[in-house]
């Protein structure tokens, strides 16, 4: 399996509700550092796993809509713990959506999966992995 990955950042507010999260359930700030890791069993005709450029610039414009953002006033995420985690899978359907939506180009057809990574320090991260 092939894979190229490509990484941005994300800079976010929130709380967590539950005994569980300790001192987290007070707002507090993160800094994500986001890998976004496209895989294929085969090149394209380029001999690309997908166009690198295309990548970065669509995993930046995902992101854009999280970025310096309270999560705890964001409608979609109302109700909801914005664990590193869950963050993973959001920012995972937001680029399938993107691939789907051919924003990636033509030569994304081919990609098989897609990982999302989100580093929350030097020490400790969480990702979501599934097909395309």
């Amino acid at each position: 399996m092939y894979s190229l990955t490509v990484r941005d950042h994300i800079m976010i507010a929130h709380s967590f509700q539950g005994a569980i999260f300790g001192p987290a359930q007070r707002m507090h700030g993160a800094t994500y550092i986001v890998d976004a890791c496209f895989q294929r069993s085969e090149l394209d005709a380029d001999g690309l796993v997908v166009d690198i450029g295309l990548a970065g610039d669509t995993l930046k414009t995902v992101l854009a809509d999280l970025n310096f953002r309270n999560l705890d006033e964001e409608p979609a995420f109302r109700g909801r713990n914005t664990t590193t985690e869950f963050m993973a899978r959001v920012i995972f359907d937001r680029m399938a959506a993107a691939i789907r939506a051919g924003r990636l180009g033509s030569g994304a057809q081919g990609l098989a999966r897609l990982k999302v990574t989100l580093h929350e320090s030097h020490i400790a991260w969480a990702s979501y992995e599934g097909a395309l």
